[in-house]
């Protein structure tokens, strides 16, 4: 058995072969590892203080969609290398948590009535979401897997049902 197996390991995101072979995996990219997580943390961290940091709505909306922005260019551009399990982990903890707090704070802001800021975080989910369907689709694989996985899980449930179909008089 590898170790793969026992230790219930799965590589994420283009992890190299030797990853698995080394007791701890050590960050290959420790700058795009950062930044990933420093563009997105910041975007949080200034949609939370705006109101300390600036008064302008319109100078807090522009960094929080640059820094979004940055994040996606970023790692797009880090994706084309070989990373480490350590950078795997990494970019899909980050990829996955960041778009469940910009999820949150949609709801905040409607329940609050706060129409203000709902634009802003509507811009930051739709980003959030379009950056980790766009990763998702391609570790999946393309558009044709996706809809193929999709119609033989819809194509089984309907098996199903019309099978377990009780006969009628």
């Amino acid at each position: 058995m590898s170790r793969q197996d026992s230790e219930g390991e799965v590589p994420l995101f283009h992890e190299d072969e030797n990853a698995f072979t080394e007791k701890k995996s050590k960050i290959k990219h420790p700058l795009a590892c950062f930044f990933h997580l420093f563009f997105r943390t910041s975007a949080i961290l200034i949609y939370l203080f705006c109101e300390f940091l600036s008064r302008s709505f319109i100078a807090n909306m522009v960094a929080i969609i640059l820094l979004l922005s940055c994040d996606f260019w970023t790692v797009k551009k880090t994706s084309k290398n070989v990373v480490s399990n350590s950078d795997s982990r990494i970019f899909w903890i980050g990829l996955i948590m960041c778009p469940v707090f910009w999820v949150f704070f949609l709801f905040s802001s409607l329940f609050s009535f706060n129409i203000k800021w709902l634009v802003v975080v509507i811009m930051g989910v739709v980003l959030q979401w379009a950056n980790l369907y766009g990763y998702v689709r391609c570790k999946v694989g393309g558009a044709t897997k996706l809809k193929n996985m999709a119609s033989n899980y819809f194509g089984l449930k309907l098996f199903k049902k019309v099978v377990n179909k009780p006969e009628g008089p």
